[in-house]
């Protein structure tokens, strides 16, 4: 490569002094890293091509400027959710109901009363208003509240089964989401895992042999909340677990994982709160799954045993935030006052409403591109109602080459709009829309359209 290759290239100043960067109310930090960005740009393709022309001054500028204000966009940002799965982990999963983020927002915009006691003036207890609200929906005797059920999982067991044998069916060492797995978690806890039963079968008496022989001094019931065991299959349900826990005065721990406090739209046979625990001694289970809420780990259970897990070292560096205990409390309040939360409602829509959706959102976006509302099948997501479909409505579009250049070009966009590609054609599911997600991807689907002219 020649040495006056690069020398063609303008000077750092007269870019950064050259409108529109020059112009720009952007800071000086991201102008000058955008403008450096568009000279590597360049430099690259000299590489390749030692005589490539120069693009104009002014051109530079403009891709300088385009990447300063990347650099200056958060990338934690809003996304429209179309794929049809509700809690979708990748994107956040459980939106948070206007109640809960008008609270956060309260609490982030000042300081607050976060551990404060305004009737004595002293310090306060940062989770006592949470745990007030846990245990009047619940009618559990204690409760606490950790960061995520994962760290609720670790807590409980190290604070009441360090060094224990704690006896758990094979069947619900589950891995979760990140590759991290039940069995990692016991150890990291100080737990001794003690598997019983077969992978498909665990009885009773599996338990018992383990408490009888001296194996477990703990019993572990996990809800496989992502995946579903079917055909030839037996577990041993909590009532069962707790008459074991009782005979051989041992604690019974559950990890329920999504959640669900009650009936709700949901199967009627679905493991909730209300059914696990009152056979349990501490229970565990997600804030941001089917209770709709920040991610957090919630425990409730007996008044003495949730007093250990506050004051094991653990509780502290697992604790939860303000912004997360002030958006908890505001959906606690939701579910006692009666409100839906958005993924409530989301699981509860019908076909009817989901069709209607897809039939006026169809009218609006087939002058842009070819579309039609057609059925399709969503998911709860999350861990939560494994192997189960709902069935759903989505509008489909079919644009000229196929949908792989509309669903990235969808992704780049603010908000990107999240779809997914399914028999050649781009699905964009009515389920998991919010309110207004309408107007954005009929905004996006115009850019679209203008750039195909």
């Amino acid at each position: 490569m020649e040495e006056n290759t690069f020398a063609r290239l303008p000077r750092m100043d007269r870019l950064l002094a050259c409108p529109p960067l020059g112009d720009s109310p952007l800071p000086y930090a991201s102008r000058k890293e955008g403008a450096r960005m568009a000279l590597e740009e360049l430099r690259d393709v000299l590489r390749r091509e030692p005589g490539a022309s120069i693009p104009p001054l002014e051109a530079v500028a403009r891709r300088g400027l385009v990447l300063a204000e990347v650099l200056c966009r958060p990338r934690l940002g809003k996304v429209v959710n179309a794929t049809g799965v509700v809690l979708h982990t990748n994107l956040g999963r459980a939106p948070l109901s206007p109640r809960a983020a008008e609270a956060a927002a309260r609490v982030a915009a000042g300081y607050s009363n976060l551990e404060y006691d305004l009737d004595t003036g002293r310090r306060g207890s940062r989770t006592a208003a949470v745990e007030e609200q846990l245990c009047a929906l619940t009618g559990a005797e204690g409760a606490y509240v950790v960061n995520n059920n994962a760290a609720a999982v670790l807590l409980m067991l190290a604070a009441l089964a360090p060094g224990l044998g704690v006896a758990i069916s094979r069947g619900e060492l589950v891995e979760i989401g990140g590759s991290f797995r039940v069995p990692d978690v016991m150890v990291q806890s100080g737990a001794r895992l003690v598997e019983v039963g077969t992978t498909n079968k665990t009885r009773p008496e599996d338990y018992a042999q383990a408490l009888a022989y001296g194996r477990a001094q703990a019993l572990l019931k996990v809800h496989p909340s992502n995946f579903r065991l079917v055909g030839f299959t037996q577990g041993v349900e909590p009532e069962e677990l707790a008459s074991l826990a009782t005979r051989y005065s041992v604690p019974l721990l559950c990890d329920l994982g999504s959640g669900a406090p009650g009936p709700g739209p949901w199967p009627q046979d679905y493991p909730t709160i209300a059914k696990w625990l009152p056979h349990a001694q501490i229970l565990c289970c997600s804030g941001d799954k089917l209770l709709g809420g920040p991610q957090c780990g919630i425990l409730l259970g007996k008044r003495e045993a949730v007093a250990k897990l506050k004051a094991h070292p653990l509780a502290r560096a697992l604790r939860l935030d303000k912004l997360s205990l002030a958006a908890l409390e505001a959906t606690l309040l939701d579910w006692r006052d009666g409100v839906l939360s958005p993924v409530q409602t989301m699981l509860a829509a019908t076909q009817a409403e989901l069709e209607h959706k897809a039939k006026a959102l169809t009218g609006v976006l087939s002058p842009c591109c070819p579309c039609q509302p057609v059925p399709c099948e969503s998911q709860a997501g999350g861990g939560a109602l494994p192997g189960e479909s709902l069935p759903s409505w989505a509008v489909e579009l079919d644009p000229p080459g196929g949908p792989e250049a509309l669903e990235a070009f969808f992704r780049r966009q603010r908000p990107p709009v999240i779809g997914r590609i399914h028999g050649g054609k781009l699905l964009l599911d009515m389920r998991t829309l919010l309110p207004g997600d309408e107007d954005l991807i009929q905004a996006a689907l115009a850019a679209w359209a203008e750039g195909q002219v």
